[in-house]
């Protein structure tokens, strides 16, 4: 598994299908991508000849973004699909990338999405909680839009949870442990990669998850971070251990409770 300094330093092409994403949302998408590299190619495909696209003129200077003019030639069919799709063919032939974002809510780019993943490059997968499940799962990571906009707010959510569990999204330990996707997913996550001892790493529970669900997400359930959902959870024994580079540091361990 790659280190955060390696996924940092990792050249990327962010590729927008506007037909298919929400302009509203480009801060925060652009945001979620720097944790994961730096994005030296930003496209965004569709027919701006169509009013319908208004509302991502004013994000394109603004963030830098090369429209790129697809007309639709025929009703019913979506030429931006195809011109997204052999932009990124032709990047990845470049070899000059380390892996591809690709926002839209479409399923016609599992193919391409699995594509670039047997040249050996990361594909990171944004879309709306509507987006088919093929695509998802055809991304390394997957990522839902949803989760981005309500990101800023989570803090003050989590706050006002304490004082008001059914005031907001926030799902509390009950309603984690009766979610049995979740909690399946979590145990054989945590059974693939617990020592003899029982302990395990939280930073290995979480590439472990993405391993079997690449759109689990902390954010769906209400929580920042993947240890504010463990500890909501309420399964595992947690403890903080100083990490062996960095005293100031800690490293989280979970094990199961008896």
């Amino acid at each position: 598994m790659k280190s955060d300094t390696q996924l940092k330093s990792d050249r990327l092409a962010v590729l927008i299908d506007a037909d298919n994403a929400t302009a509203s949302i480009i801060e925060a998408l652009l945001k979620e991508v720097a944790k994961y590299g730096t994005a030296h190619v930003k496209r965004v495909y569709g027919d701006w000849t169509s009013t319908h696209l208004n509302s991502w003129k004013d994000k394109l200077n603004r963030f830098a973004i090369q429209p790129i003019q697809q007309f639709s030639y025929t009703s019913g069919k979506n030429s931006t699909d195809s011109a997204l799709i052999i932009d990124a063919m032709d990047l990845l032939y470049t070899n000059n990338f380390n892996g591809f974002c690709i926002v839209s809510s479409d399923s016609d780019f599992t193919r391409l999405a699995c594509r670039i993943r047997e040249s050996g490059l990361i594909v990171y997968g944004f879309g709306e909680k509507k987006t088919p499940e093929p695509f998802q799962k055809a991304c390394d990571k997957f990522t839902y839009t949803e989760n981005l906009e309500e990101t800023e707010d989570l803090g003050g959510l989590e706050a006002k949870a304490k004082k008001d569990p059914q005031s907001n999204n926030v799902k509390n330990s009950s309603e984690l442990k009766e979610n049995s996707k979740l909690i399946k997913l979590v145990k054989n996550a945590y059974e693939a990669i617990a020592e003899e001892d029982g302990w395990a790493s939280l930073g290995e529970l979480g590439g472990q998850i993405n391993k079997l669900s690449s759109s689990c997400d902390s954010r769906t359930y209400g929580y920042k971070k993947l240890g504010e959902l463990v500890r909501a959870i309420d399964l595992f024994e947690i403890k903080s251990v100083p990490h062996e580079n960095n005293q100031a540091a800690k490293v989280l361990y979970i094990k199961l409770k008896i």
